[in-house]
């Protein structure tokens, strides 16, 4: 059984990742074959550096993703936060439910929603344009704003509520002892929340697509108008940079989640050999 349980789990990863080891791998091809490996080169990163309209592109998605993390950010920490505070078992559990819609509803509903709520809104307010950079902004923060609260919220309960009253009865005000003692505690869950949201943020697609205005092109929506002609190798190149700096945001994520834990374990050491004593 463990030996068939390790093929199938290679099988699986290798039908996962073949995809893009092939990519990878092409994306330093001296030609534009994607069967024929002509030889090593760095061709298509040089083009990459000179086509305008893609690193325009480029840097009108690290702009959107990274507004839209600070932005829901702040206002995930403050969300979490405040159904944390929540004494009503009901009320707690209707937020639970609402947050949790945003992320379980199709991306194609969402788009659509918002593009004729943003149209709406613009014909009633009689502007030119209904959509721009702020429709998008505002659309990206509605879906990151879900898995903000997601990683904040369990770091608040895993918290001793105990830990803000000290912090008043040794003199801080309400707001110090949030800074003081919360907001440390609830640090790493805001640091993934945040490399989430951008990483979402950096890939959308459909719901930009359906919000987006003229003049403001994102790189997904850049690459899906160049599939309409042909897709150039130094797409490959581009992807390869994507998924390389996406993997490090994970492995940072991964790498805090990885040291919390291990506070935890020993904070639950501790108390249990006190309770000994």
């Amino acid at each position: 059984m463990k030996i068939s349980s390790k093929i199938y789990s290679c099988l699986v990863f290798a039908f996962l990742f073949a995809p893009i080891i092939v990519l990878l791998v092409f994306s330093f091809n001296d030609s534009k074959s994607l069967s024929v490996f002509a030889g090593f080169s760095f061709k298509w990163y040089k083009e990459l550096l000179n086509d305008r309209n893609t690193l325009e592109a480029v840097r009108n998605s690290l702009l959107l993703a990274a507004c839209a993390t600070v932005i829901s950010t702040i206002m995930g920490t403050a969300a979490a936060v405040g159904i944390n505070k929540l004494r009503s078992r009901w009320y707690k559990r209707a937020m639970h439910t609402i947050t949790d819609i945003p992320m379980t509803n199709p991306d194609i509903i969402t788009g659509i929603s918002l593009m004729l709520m943003f149209v709406f809104v613009g014909r009633i307010l009689g502007t030119s344009t209904s959509l721009s950079f702020w429709t998008m902004l505002i659309a990206h923060v509605t879906f990151c704003l879900p898995y903000v609260i997601l990683q904040v919220l369990p770091k608040l309960q895993q918290m001793d509520k105990s830990l803000h009253e000290a912090a008043m009865d040794l003199g801080c005000t309400p707001l110090g002892a949030f800074f003081k003692v919360e907001l440390p505690e609830m640090l790493p869950g805001i640091i993934t929340g945040a490399i989430m949201a951008f990483t979402l943020s950096l890939d959308d697609f459909v719901i930009s697509y359906f919000t987006s205005g003229n003049g403001f092109d994102t790189l997904p929506i850049r690459i899906y108008s160049m599939t309409k002609k042909t897709v150039t190798p130094k797409m490959y190149a581009l992807a390869t940079i994507i998924f390389f700096v996406t993997m490090s945001l994970l492995l940072i994520s991964n790498f805090i989640d990885n040291e919390d834990n291990k506070k935890l374990r020993e904070m639950k050491k501790k108390q249990k050999s006190l309770v000994k004593n």
